[in-house]
């Protein structure tokens, strides 16, 4: 993008890494937020995700001017609900402004017509003087009752515009509702929010404390509050981390698109192992707020976009964790899990002491305990942090995450989880973890099977697969898995965000899981023997929605 002449409040299209151009605003940042070296660049407010970050100069163009050409080439559903929230925005600048000059018109012509009555000709002046001292009172009353009514006129102006009369700022100075970064959102934008992000509940200010109806732990906002991205290092003063009577304990930090523009990425190096779907999103967030990280992937190429965008490469599992504070690693199963550490040139090669190692893939309890107690006998600290979510919500920062183990690696890694996640959880010693993780995604199994059930019944039946879906969008199970998993049905759309063949290993998993404790586990055995049948119909590489096909074949 060719270089701009711009300045503080402007609109305009900026590009972040590999990410769209996305209409945005010009605003301050936050005072304790530092400006990157380097390049000139802008902090903005980017419209329809709350999202905000420091844009060099010559990735900015100015909205107005370039409008037209953005939307033809961009089409995505969430970039038109961005667009129309700038559109919001304008209609409503654009409002107060008229509404401000119809004001401003008001009181000139409440001012002229007052000093027209009081303008006295000749023969009034005679007249007064022959007035009675009494009648002069009178008349002396009836001003004051004027002039009270000129106070009320003037009461009655907002508070807003009050504020601005009577309190004159120096010059170069925003006002303070520039400072408030708040951009009006569309009716779009908030059907949006009505989705995952409307679980989660905006700090009224910075002072006040966080009310939740939650009585085992509180929601603690580390984005925007009216005096927005606050920096992490003021934020961290005020978090607590409260625990449960069964000792676990969480940190939210609500929505990441938003936490993500106040973190201070920590000063450590980080290292990440496995760029499959979940892993790609995970990095991509990582670099995007900051974080130095090394990335290794099997297949070499997928390691290309991430340099290109200021990773740096690892040659080896060994020589990312030799070289880096904290390496994650995210795998398919619990034979790569055990495989990315023991084998060869492993990450347990690159342990000595200190060195951190934390595997967020989804194993059990005896993988996930064994390689903790191999990195530890090595002097190495260790963290399992499965994670919750799809590749959507890995590529948006909205990944919940699951930890247990060493409680200091778990705070150490803060910064890293607030990048990639909405939510972590810290679940105590080492295993907990993937149990957790396992009975989530056996529930979540279970219902894509029932789901896929139900549409099918639905169709043999002669009802109306859609108005099925409408039912139930409007009901009790309304929720977005709901509705994307009926669309990617009825769309005939398989393209994964989960892979099927990994959701049949975690209901595998957990139904092991409960044969070890003598728990039956039945609607989790009967899920998983339809999706055994979808994967002998080759859909283990399509989305875990493709369960549907094992129904109609």
């Amino acid at each position: 993008m060719a270089t701009v002449s711009l300045r503080l409040g402007d609109l305009v299209w900026g590009k972040l890494g590999r990410y769209p151009p996305w209409p945005g605003k010009i605003v301050n940042p936050p005072k304790d937020l530092k400006k990157p070296r380097g390049k000139k660049c802008f902090f903005v407010k980017f419209f329809g995700t709350e999202d905000h970050a420091w844009i060099k100069v010559e990735q900015l163009k100015p909205y107005h001017a370039h409008k037209e050409e953005m939307i033809k080439i961009n089409k995505g559903k969430r970039f038109q609900q961005a667009v129309d929230a700038v559109e919001e925005f304008l209609r409503r600048a654009k409002g107060k402004d008229q509404t401000s000059s119809h004001n401003s018109a008001d009181d000139k012509s409440r001012r002229n017509s007052s000093e027209e009555r009081s303008r006295p000709n000749s023969g009034d002046e005679k007249r007064k003087l022959s007035l009675s001292e009494g009648k002069v009172k009178k008349n002396v009353g009836e001003g004051k009752k004027r002039v009270s009514s000129g106070s009320s006129e003037r009461g009655s102006k907002s508070p807003l515009k009050r504020a601005q009369e009577q309190s004159p700022r120096k010059r170069g100075r925003p006002p303070k509702d520039e400072k408030d970064l708040t951009i009006p959102e569309s009716s779009t934008v908030k059907g949006v929010m009505a989705g995952p992000m409307a679980a989660f509940k905006w700090q009224p200010t910075v002072s006040e404390p966080v009310k939740d109806a939650d009585p085992h732990f509180h929601h603690f906002l580390l984005s925007q509050t009216e005096k927005p991205a606050v920096c992490y290092q003021a934020i961290t003063k005020k978090l607590k981390i409260c625990e449960e009577e069964t000792g676990s304990t969480s940190i939210q930090a609500a929505d990441s698109t938003a936490v993500n523009g106040s973190i201070t990425p920590t000063d450590k190096k980080i290292g990440f192992l496995g760029l499959g779907l979940m892993g790609s999103g995970i990095v991509s967030n990582l670099l995007k707020m900051g974080h130095t990280v090394t990335v290794w992937n099997r297949t070499a190429e997928k390691c290309d976009l991430f340099i290109q965008e200021g990773a740096r490469l690892g040659r080896t599992p060994a020589e990312v964790v030799s070289t880096c504070d904290i390496t994650f690693a995210c795998v398919s199963d619990p034979k790569a899990a055990k495989d990315l550490v023991l084998g060869p040139s492993g990450v347990l090669q690159g342990i000595r002491p200190g060195k951190c190692y934390v595997d967020m893939s989804t194993v059990d309890a005896d993988t996930v305990t064994e390689l903790a107690q191999v990195i530890v006998s090595r002097g190495g600290r260790f963290l399992e942090a499965p994670v919750s979510g799809n590749q959507q919500l890995s590529n948006d920062g909205m990944l919940v995450i699951l930890a247990a183990g060493d409680r200091g690696l778990y705070e150490d890694c803060s910064s890293c989880f607030q990048a990639m996640g909405k939510t972590s959880f810290f679940l105590g010693e080492v295993g907990n973890a993937a149990k957790m993780m396992l009975i989530v995604n056996m529930v979540q199994g279970s219902f894509m099977a029932t789901i896929a059930e139900g549409l099918t019944l639905a169709q043999v039946t002669g009802q109306s697969q859609q108005t099925l879906l409408d039912i139930l969008n409007q009901g009790q199970l309304a929720s977005i898995f709901l509705d994307q998993k009926c669309q990617n049905i009825l769309q005939g759309n398989f393209k994964p965000d989960f892979y099927l063949k990994y959701i049949q290993k975690d209901l595998r998993l957990a139904i092991a899981l409960g044969d070890a404790v003598n728990h039956p586990t039945p609607m989790a055995a009967a899920a998983n023997e339809v999706y055994k049948r979808a994967k002998a119909l080759d859909q283990s590489d399509n989305d875990m929605s493709a369960v549907y096909r094992a129904y109609i074949h």
